[in-house]
């Protein structure tokens, strides 16, 4: 028992922890932003909004490139190329003053993202760990994203609190810069087959495209990366102009809870403690059962849960229960769709795959928080994107169904 603990926690797998829980921490803070920026420049809520839909766009094309780069001149050095340009883009983003500078700096956060996120750092983790424990290494990994997610929208609310938000910007850029510290122990051995050494990228990406099944997979990611990105940008602000008044006298506000701005930075961070159950969970039952149907129960739950939340009252218990149940949702499906990619496909080429795959995912990010701003500033209100994300969240747990994994699945590498 003592070996199996010691092969799954690996120096590469903590290195890969620090850095995603620090670039996911950053990351998923910014919707709490939203308010103090527009409120300092009066720009309307779609300004903000379409700088982190191009943030998330420029995460989804960076992704596979950054893929590649890791797989042709190494990992760590993709990695701290990815870490440098996130903290120059938060350090100029910090001196924004006008909607289209930071529209452009949302280009440079977002390439940084890719470099330090899950494509890269799950490619590793994934060429790391031993094959029976691949797809529990990739939900640690995913979890620490989690992790960063629970700490960073209160870290970022209590330093708004003493900081202005040009301030908080840099303090988060300084963080990143640190976490690059983790660097020398991400060095991963290639595990990959003969077969799959010999095959060239070129070879790989047709074999991909020519399956229908990596196709479904493209498609069913997009949801994804809508809800994600929407709730991370636009819920602190919809719990703060739609949610029912906090009671001075109960228990939310004993434990410091007393403003509907710090509910929804607390609710971002509930979303985000579940998910570390979720996601290790996940990358549990992805070693025991096909990732096709777990990904389609994953999305069916999520669309439940989302259609349940637009149709009760907005209250302090509704947001933490909504909060708790999409957070043990939340980030679930990357271990298994980067484990899936993998058994599919192989590992030599995975980082760019999942990339590929991820673009989509960032493409619905993208639609998603756009959309929130500009029907905010169209409607006065959110109903109609929230209604689309349960529908894109229903095709997607339907478009995963057909897709053609091996029945052996649940015994193999990934």
């Amino acid at each position: 028992m003592a070996a199996a603990r010691a092969s799954l926690v690996t120096p590469v797998l903590v290195a890969g922890c620090v850095i995603i829980l620090v670039s996911m921490g950053v990351r998923s803070s910014f919707g709490l932003f939203q308010i103090p920026v527009a409120a300092e420049f009066g720009w309307p809520r779609t300004e903000f909004s379409l700088a982190i839909a191009i943030q998330n766009l420029a995460w989804g094309i960076g992704q596979p490139l950054f893929g590649a780069l890791a797989e042709r001149f190494g990992d760590r050095r993709a990695v701290l190329l990815g870490g440098i340009v996130y903290a120059l883009g938060l350090v100029l983003s910090a001196l924004a003053v006008t909607p289209d500078a930071l529209h452009l700096l949302g280009f440079l956060v977002g390439f940084g993202i890719a470099g330090t996120g899950f494509g890269v750092i799950l490619a590793v983790v994934g060429r790391t760990a031993r094959p029976e424990h691949r797809s529990m290494a990739l939900g640690i990994a995913t979890a620490a994203g989690s992790a960063g997610q629970a700490f960073g929208p209160p870290v970022a609310e209590l330093l708004l609190a003493v900081l202005p938000w040009q301030g908080v910007f840099l303090a988060f850029a300084a963080a990143v810069l640190l976490s690059m510290a983790a660097l020398p122990l991400l060095q991963a051995p290639v595990r990959a087959s003969r077969e799959e050494l010999a095959e060239s990228l070129r070879e790989t990406l047709g074999r991909a495209f020519r399956d229908p099944s990596f196709t479904l997979i493209f498609l069913g990611f997009f949801s994804c990366g809508y809800q994600l990105a929407f709730v991370t940008a636009h819920f602190p602000a919809l719990v703060a102009e739609l949610c029912g008044p906090i009671d001075p006298a109960g228990s939310l506000a004993a434990m410091g809870i007393t403003t509907t701005s710090r509910l929804g930075a607390v609710a971002i961070g509930v979303i985000g403690l579940a998910n570390i159950a979720g996601t290790l969970a996940a990358g549990w039952a992805g070693r025991h059962w096909p990732r096709k149907y777990l990904l389609a129960s994953i999305y069916a739950g999520r669309t439940l849960v989302a259609a349940a939340f637009m149709l009760t009252p907005v209250t302090p218990a509704t947001v933490l229960l909504f909060s708790l149940s999409m957070g043990a949702l939340w980030l679930a499906t990357v271990p298994l769709t980067s484990g899936l990619i993998a058994h599919l496909y192989g590992l030599r080429y995975m980082g760019t795959l999942y990339g590929i795959v991820f673009f989509s995912h960032q493409l619905g990010g993208f639609l998603g928080v756009w959309l929130g701003g500009r029907m905010y500033d169209l409607g006065g209100g959110y109903a109609t994107v929230w209604w689309i994300g349960v529908g894109v969240g229903a095709f997607s747990a339907l478009v995963h169904l057909p897709v053609r994994e091996p029945t052996d699945a649940a015994a193999a590498a990934a």
